[in-house]
């Protein structure tokens, strides 16, 4: 049994940043993958970024190069460092966190990128 809890979600302007956290209630040792989902008002959701438990990154193509996705063992803290925000970035972003054939939601955190 995983909680998830996620924050760090606003508003900021085009070309401005956020960092997202999302804190776990349990070690990282036992989770094999953690990452971010998004959805954007009538789209489908999409996977965003994850991280192995061995810092294996992946992103997808309209995050990579402006997104960082990375974890802190020690404060069971998942990250989601966003630059160069775009209004189409403009979704609720979810964190997940993977234990073998179980996956546990965070319960969301909004980010509106507008002027």
């Amino acid at each position: 049994q995983v909680q998830l809890v996620e924050s760090g979600g606003g508003l900021v302007q085009p070309g401005g940043s956020l960092r997202l956290s999302c804190v776990a209630s349990r070690s990282f040792f036992s989770i094999n993958t953690m990452g971010w989902y998004r959805q954007a008002p009538g789209e489908q959701r999409e996977l965003v970024a994850t991280i192995t438990s061995g810092g294996t990154t992946k992103y997808a193509d309209s995050a990579k190069g402006r997104f960082t996705i990375s974890r802190d063992d020690a404060k069971t803290t998942l990250y989601l460092q966003m630059n160069s925000l775009k209004p189409e970035d403009t979704a609720v972003y979810y964190c997940y966190a993977q234990i073998i054939f179980s996956t546990y939601w965070g319960q969301g955190t909004q980010v509106t990128v507008s002027s």
